[in-house]
């Protein structure tokens, strides 16, 4: 069912569908969270302007993102270099052996994001860049509608995902931050550390919060 909105109207929501195939995904992001990054995708869709996603992993998010991008007719471009952030490492608490490539003996989630935007319907209206965030970054000139960060969280790779992209947002532009924990009990506090960054720049407005989910609007 639809939560309400700031506005008082019901949020949008994906179909029955699609969330199935976000909760059958790899990943980490939980339902009510998702359906914040969902609403926050269909409404910056509407600037007509790709929406992008820093950390694809297995594409858990990407199926939201793609399914709001289908609606509006807007390109998700999904950005990750599939050999996985620091904390899905072997060894580490967020490691998945399923995601090791047997020959090479490292990480790659490419294979399990291919499928999941296969089992979703979706990838005709995604565009996976295979590379590092700040590298993409660097060749990418067009306006976004919306940026999500959510890629490595060491504070170099979250500080260079939010130099990399934040100025790439038109105004009224959507940057979403996955993983903001205010207390270092809960959780990695690089994305914290960025989302202040953010707000204290005076270049954007606080939109909304859902637990570790923050959404600002560019100015």
């Amino acid at each position: 069912m639809s939560q309400p909105s700031a506005t008082g109207l019901p949020a949008p929501a994906p179909s029955p569908g699609v969330l199935a195939a976000f909760e059958g995904a790899k990943g980490f992001m939980p339902v009510h969270e998702g359906l914040a990054l969902y609403a926050a995708a269909v409404e910056a869709g509407r600037l007509g302007l790709p929406l992008l996603e820093v950390g694809t992993y297995c594409g858990r998010s990407t199926v939201l993102l793609a399914d709001a991008g289908r609606a509006a007719g807007v390109t998700v471009v999904t950005v990750d270099h599939h050999r996985g952030s620091e904390e899905q490492q072997p060894g580490w608490e967020y490691h998945d052996p399923e995601t090791v490539d047997p020959e090479l003996g490292v990480m790659d989630t490419l294979p399990a994001f291919r499928r999941t935007l296969h089992r979703a319907g979706l990838e005709e209206h995604v565009v996976a860049v295979v590379g590092r965030s700040p590298q993409v970054a660097a060749v990418w000139a067009r306006p976004l509608g919306l940026v999500f960060v959510d890629g490595g969280h060491t504070d170099a790779h979250a500080n260079a995902d939010y130099e990399g992209w934040a100025p790439r947002l038109a105004p009224g532009g959507l940057l979403v931050i996955h993983d903001v924990f205010p207390d270092p009990a809960d959780g990695g506090q690089a994305p914290y550390r960025v989302w202040l960054r953010a707000v204290a720049s005076g270049d954007f407005d606080e939109v909304r919060t859902v637990d570790s989910l923050r959404v600002l609007r560019r100015r």
